[in-house]
C-alpha cells in the first residue's frame, strides 16, 4: 500500500522526475508475499484477505507498467515473486552481480503470477517458459541476458548510480552500465528452445529425456520436484498470456489464483516448503502422467 500511495502522489508532482526503487540492505531486493499467511487464510475458508491482497498487488503491477515517469528498479540480491512484480514491468531494471531472480511458484503448487504470464512469454526464445516451469534461478548478468534486467551495474557502483539517477534522471543509466559477460545458458539455448517449445508438459519431458545432456538431466530433476498439476496449469497460463495485454493477463491471473489455491497442491506445497520445511510434498496426483487434462481445463473456465 505504501508503494502505491507514493507512486500516486509522485506522478502529479512536478519536482519528481524519476522514481527509483531498491531493497533495504544487500541481501534481498524483495523475496515476495507471505504465502504462509495465504495458506492459513485458505485453510480457514477466509478468502477475503487473499482476494484483497492479490487485487491490490496486481493493480500496483499494472500501475508500474504504465507509470508516466521513468521508474528504475535497482536489484541487488534476491528478487522473487512479488519482488519481480515491482520490478519487471518497469522500463529500467538494473541488476548487480548479486541479483538473483526466480519464480519458484510451481514448487508450492501455485503459478508465476504478478503479470508473469504476460512477461515470461515475451523473454527471448522459450527462456520464460523454462524459468516459469522449473523455477530455476537466474543470477547476475544472466538476468540481463534472460530479459529480467535491462542494465548490468556492479554492486560497488549501485549507490553512486542511485545518486546520479536523482541528479540526472534515467540518462545516468548508460554511464553506469557495464559490458556483459557471456550468458551461462548460451550453449543450451538451442536445446532449451526446442524442449520448451512443446505444447504439453509431457512432451517437454520427453524432449528433455532425448537430449542426454547434463543441463537436460538437471532440468528434469527440477521438473520432477515440483507439483505436476502446477506444471500443467502454469504452461497453459503462459501459453494464454502470449496473446494478452498486461491488464488482461493480470485479470486472468486473479481468477486463476482462486482455482489454484483451491487445489490441494497449494496447501501441501506451502506446508512442505515453508511451514514444516521437510521439502517432501505429497502432490495429488504424484505423477505428471496422472494429471487429468479436464481438471486443468476447468480451472480456466
Amino acid at each position: 500500500h505504501a508503494i502505491t500511495a507514493a507512486l500516486r502522489q509522485w506522478q502529479d508532482e512536478p519536482h519528481v522526475h524519476v522514481v527509483v526503487i531498491e531493497g533495504a540492505g544487500d541481501r534481498a531486493f524483495c523475496a515476495g508475499g507471505d504465502i504462509r499467511a495465504f495458506r492459513q487464510h485458505h485453510l480457514e475458508g477466509d478468502h477475503g484477505p487473499i482476494e484483497a491482497f492479490f487485487t491490490h498487488e496486481y493493480a500496483l503491477n499494472q500501475m508500474i507498467g504504465t507509470y508516466p515517469k521513468p521508474y528504475v528498479a535497482l536489484i541487488d540480491g534476491i528478487c522473487m515473486g512479488g519482488g519481480i512484480g515491482v520490478s519487471v514491468h518497469a522500463p529500467y531494471r538494473v541488476a548487480t552481480e548479486h541479483a538473483m531472480f526466480a519464480m519458484p511458484e510451481t514448487a508450492i503448487g501455485f503459478f508465476p503470477d504478478i503479470g508473469a504470464t504476460y512477461f515470461l512469454p515475451r523473454l527471448p526464445g522459450r527462456i520464460g517458459f523454462y524459468l516459469g516451469l522449473t523455477g530455476a534461478r537466474v543470477i547476475g548478468a544472466d538476468a540481463v541476458h534472460a530479459g529480467f534486467g535491462t542494465h548490468f551495474t556492479p554492486r560497488d557502483r549501485i549507490h553512486a548510480l542511485s545518486r546520479a539517477l536523482a541528479r540526472d534522471g534515467a540518462g545516468a543509466l548508460a554511464e553506469f552500465a557495464t559490458p556483459l559477460p557471456p550468458f551461462s545458458l548460451a550453449s543450451q539455448r538451442e536445446a532449451l528452445d526446442r524442449c520448451f517449445g512443446a505444447d504439453m508438459v509431457l512432451e517437454i519431458i520427453q524432449r528433455l529425456r532425448a537430449e542426454e545432456s547434463a543441463w537436460a538431466r538437471e532440468t528434469l530433476k527440477l521438473l520432477r520436484a515440483v507439483s505436476p498439476s502446477a506444471l500443467c496449469w502454469t504452461l497453459k497460463a503462459l501459453q494464454r498470456g502470449e496473446g494478452m495485454t498486461l491488464p488482461q493477463a493480470l485479470e486472468a491471473e486473479l481468477a486463476l489464483t482462486r482455482t489454484a489455491m483451491a487445489h490441494p497442491d497449494f496447501a501441501e506445497g506451502v506446508r512442505a516448503m515453508v511451514v514444516d520445511k521437510d521439502r517432501v510434498p505429497k502432490w495429488q496426483p504424484a505423477r505428471i502422467e496422472e494429471v487429468d487434462p479436464l481438471v486443468i481445463a476447468a480451472m480456466f473456465g
